[in-house]
């Protein structure tokens, strides 16, 4: 197959997927090699981009995906009459940092950190596809370990976990005290 014909064979694929695919999957539907995979697959994600395209190229960790614009965002739910979904609570921001941050994490480590029951907010999270369960800790009890997945990576603009901000950390009373950005907590980033 010619360059063009991968390149539109790629874009068909990612398109029609919707959801992530991995570069594993595409390397072996398209018989590449993944060096030559990733390559294409920058050189489209620099293009759309370069060409101010309607939809853009992300990665996420080893996954690839079509997206829309975000400079589009606001008039595209305003096309598909799609209402806001509710910003994240600070709980659930709370327990979701932790998760990112000290993944594979438990419901009860969560809570350690917290100080309060986190179920709720671990079920809501679950359910918003933000978490999701990886394991079990091989302790009494086998409590189920939790990660964040690649809908989180895109939620909040990342391509892998290398890419959070630093955590701070606060000496004066020996505790962990964890921030996010001010756009996320001020409720900028929707699920």
């Amino acid at each position: 197959m010619e360059v063009k014909d991968i390149r539109s064979a790629m874009e068909g694929i990612l398109f029609a997927s919707g959801d992530p695919i991995s570069l594993d999957k595409l390397c072996i539907l398209l018989s590449l090699d993944r060096k030559t995979a990733e390559t294409l697959l920058s050189e489209l994600a620099g293009q759309y981009s370069y060409e101010r395209r309607g939809f853009r190229l992300v990665r996420m960790e080893n996954r690839w995906q079509m997206v829309s614009a975000p400079e589009h965002a606001e008039l595209i739910r305003q096309a598909l009459e799609e209402r806001r979904p509710p910003p994240l609570s600070k709980a659930a921001l709370e327990a979701l940092a932790i998760v990112a941050y000290f993944q594979p994490a438990t419901k009860a480590y969560v809570d350690q950190i917290r100080g309060v029951d986190s179920s709720g907010t671990m079920a809501s999270l679950a359910e918003k596809n933000l978490i999701e369960e990886c394991g079990r800790l091989e302790v009494p009890g086998r409590p189920i370990q939790y990660r964040t997945t690649p809908v989180f990576l895109r939620s909040f603009g990342l391509s892998g976990l290398e890419e959070l901000p630093d955590l701070p950390l606060s000496d004066e009373d020996g505790e962990i005290q964890l921030t996010m950005d001010e756009h996320i907590t001020t409720g900028a980033v929707t699920v």
